[in-house]
């Protein structure tokens, strides 16, 4: 099912998506286009992604983050993971227009990772105050000893 789903994201956008034979999942070389890719997923109708699952960030090597959109067809039944990965200074387009569950998700990927989502209705932190500093599951963020005063343990014992 998913090598008939590639095909026809490939036939519209053939110079924008790539597949490794190897993977399960899509990933779109050109961020820019992140929004005509999303517009065509959800409205084609062979396609019919009314459903996004999840939207994850996650921090690579060499200043370069990624995000991972995990969709399903409630009407046709089938899956599929879309990735972008860029460099940390640009954005990519929000879907929250199109996904609404996608106005919390790009938040908490903005939070925890720093991804930058353009054009998003609401764009600040869901889970940290808006004065802390850093990403924190950026793989170089160093948790801080105190915040506005208070000690925030760093031992993970702490916490069980």
């Amino acid at each position: 099912m998913l090598d008939k789903i590639i095909d026809i994201i490939n036939k519209k956008f053939k110079d924008s998506v790539l597949h490794n034979e190897n993977s399960n999942y899509i990933l779109i070389e050109n961020p820019s286009n992140w929004k005509l890719i999303a517009d065509y997923l959800i409205q084609n109708s062979n396609l019919k992604f009314d459903y996004l699952m999840s939207l994850s960030g996650y921090d690579l090597t060499n200043d370069k983050v990624g995000v991972a959109y995990n969709f399903y067809s409630t009407k046709l039944k089938h899956y599929l993971e879309v990735r972008i990965e860029i460099d940390s200074n640009v954005e990519i387009p929000s879907v929250a227009e199109i996904w609404r569950t996608a106005n919390w998700h790009e938040r908490e990927a903005y939070d925890l990772v720093g991804l930058k989502f353009s054009n998003h209705p609401d764009m600040k932190r869901i889970l940290l105050p808006e004065d802390w500093d850093g990403h924190p599951l950026k793989k170089d963020y160093e948790t801080p000893e105190f915040y506005n005063g208070m000690p925030v343990p760093k031992d993970k014992s702490y916490w069980e």
